[in-house]
């Protein structure tokens, strides 16, 4: 299964409560973090919902 590499770009202050919650439930806690997880349908729909918020990258 192809992985992504994930990396927050943009600040969850000000973010709905929502978004927090996606972005903590994908590994990220701090500004540029990075963290590698598999392109499973659950992933990308956690991604897709914080788009705005992420870099992501194909490995």
């Amino acid at each position: 299964m192809k992985q992504i590499k994930i990396t927050q770009i943009r600040s969850r202050i000000g973010r709905p409560e929502r978004q927090k919650l996606t972005l903590d439930a994908l590994g990220l806690r701090k500004m540029h973090q990075t963290v590698i997880h598999d392109a499973t349908p659950q992933i990308l729909g956690m991604v897709d919902a914080v788009k705005h918020l992420l870099r992501v990258e194909e490995l």
